[in-house]
């Protein structure tokens, strides 16, 4: 997708700043709510660019910009990168390195997205973390089989926290 300074497409390759221009007018014109990784996955002052941009209209997610490592998720918030970042537990390797990773997410103001990685199964443990790190949304796929499983978790486990009729302590 991105060789020699460019990204390529089937219509022709496009310099960094037409890519940029082209982010932007699927958001601005074709209503897209959500882009991730727009850019190479080194370039966290053009992810700032479209972010600035865009930022308030959609999600910048950053994926392969951050790979769920804290140190690189702090580059990210100092340069104003993304508004939002995936998590892959099984990416970062431990559940201590992914608290800390959304947690510097949390505190930046942006939204967490936990997400699968390939080869899929049945286990629903991400709606349930999606769940427990209060993010706003999980990435499973698209829904079929093992995918609507992890959907129908997170939902109830959703309904039990912010439905008062589930939470009798609220007022």
């Amino acid at each position: 997708f991105f060789e020699k300074g460019k990204y390529v497409y089937r219509d022709g390759p496009k310099t960094v700043d037409q890519q940029k221009d082209f982010v932007a007018s699927l958001v601005n014109e074709h209503g897209f709510s959500i882009v991730e990784d727009p850019l190479v996955d080194s370039d966290y002052d053009g992810f700032a660019d479209i972010t600035a941009r865009i930022g308030k209209r959609a999600l910048i997610i950053g994926d392969d910009l951050y790979t769920t490592n804290p140190e690189r998720i702090k580059v990210g918030i100092e340069k104003r990168s993304t508004n939002a970042a995936l998590i892959k537990v099984n990416q970062i390797g431990t559940l201590s390195k992914t608290v800390d990773a959304v947690n510097l997410v949390n505190r930046a103001g942006w939204k967490t997205v936990i997400s699968h990685r390939s080869g899929e199964t049945t286990d629903d443990f991400i709606a349930h973390l999606g769940v427990a790190f209060g993010s706003e949304m999980i990435k499973s796929g698209t829904i079929g089989g093992e995918r609507l499983d992890k959907n129908l978790t997170n939902l109830s486990g959703y309904k039990k926290i912010f439905d008062p009729l589930h939470n009798r302590t609220w007022p």
